[in-house]
């Protein structure tokens, strides 16, 4: 009887493929690659900087430097006298409370909403769903003037109108949001999902436990994006509030600037308080901003 050859190649591993090691002339190929990207886009990044850094200083520079010829960007002395005056003033932190109130159920009912639609628009399969959801994506074109007027209308019927509420409702939902959930939802494998009902979990237990904890950066995308848009909300509300004390923030300094033309350090101030709170949350989210980015890629 024939031997068996002891020359014969080894064996496949079925586990997967072996994890690639980088060297250490590999990872300094990479640091000196995203240092010369860094050179690139530092001196960009601080151009736009500059707009917020001046408008920062502004706020802080006394109301005599403000106006010297030729101008200085870096004020001699510092002062808080502009907030003072801005707090003392106006009636800001009504308007802050009014518009972190809005961004609050804006954000909170577009990551409910839009993901219950986006999901249903993604996996469910149901007479008509390819022509709802391109009849939901079509409204994006339709221009935002011609639903005030009927807005406004359906708003006076319902007793909403100068109401904080008027602010509110338009942000519930959005196409774009349902369109970014979608997108997201169509890039995730189907058999992580499959797998789940095999178990015995419902669809709404799928949903809720395997799919939305795989969707955290497209719901914190989708957070950032209403965000910017409610709280920098100032053509509805000024034509469904009239009353001050259900002015939002961006409503309520532009009334308080039509005043105070002259006062550039409690104006700026002012725009400092509208526009701080943006820039904290995008530095927080923006690693999930960018992995939604890369991951889902926007595409169809």
């Amino acid at each position: 009887m024939t031997a068996p050859p002891t020359n014969l190649p080894a064996a496949r591993s079925t586990a997967g493929p072996a994890p690639v090691r980088t060297t250490p002339h590999g990872r300094r190929r990479v640091r000196r690659r995203s240092w010369r990207w860094h050179l690139v886009l530092a001196p960009i990044a601080l151009v736009f900087a500059t707009p917020f850094v001046q408008m920062a200083l502004t706020s802080l520079t006394p109301e005599s430097q403000i106006n010297k010829f030729p101008p200085r960007f870096f004020p001699s002395t510092l002062t808080l006298a502009g907030f003072g005056k801005l707090f003392a003033e106006s009636d800001i932190l009504r308007w802050t409370a009014n518009t972190v109130a809005v961004s609050a159920v804006a954000i909170l009912f577009h990551l409910v909403l839009c993901s219950l639609a986006g999901y249903g628009f993604a996996r469910l399969k149901f007479a008509g769903r390819d022509v709802g959801f391109f009849a939901i994506v079509g409204t994006i074109m339709i221009p935002t003037q011609l639903l005030m007027v009927p807005t406004y209308v359906m708003f006076s019927r319902l007793g909403i109108i100068d109401t904080l509420a008027a602010a509110m409702v338009p942000w519930l939902a959005s196409a774009f949001g349902i369109f970014l959930m979608r997108q997201f939802f169509l890039s995730l494998p189907v058999e992580l999902e499959e797998a789940a009902v095999l178990d015995g979990c419902t669809r709404f237990q799928v949903f809720w436990r395997i799919v939305l904890p795989l969707a955290r950066p497209a719901l914190a995308t989708l957070a950032i994006f209403t965000l910017l848009g409610s709280w920098n909300d100032l053509v509805w509300p000024l034509i469904a509030i009239n009353d001050p004390s259900a002015f939002t923030l961006q409503l309520g300094i532009t009334n308080f600037q039509g005043a105070r033309r002259t006062d550039w350090s409690l104006l700026m101030a002012g725009n400092v308080v509208a526009t701080l709170p943006l820039v904290v949350f995008f530095l927080v989210a923006q690693k999930q901003f960018i992995a939604t980015m890369t991951f889902s890629g926007l595409k169809g």
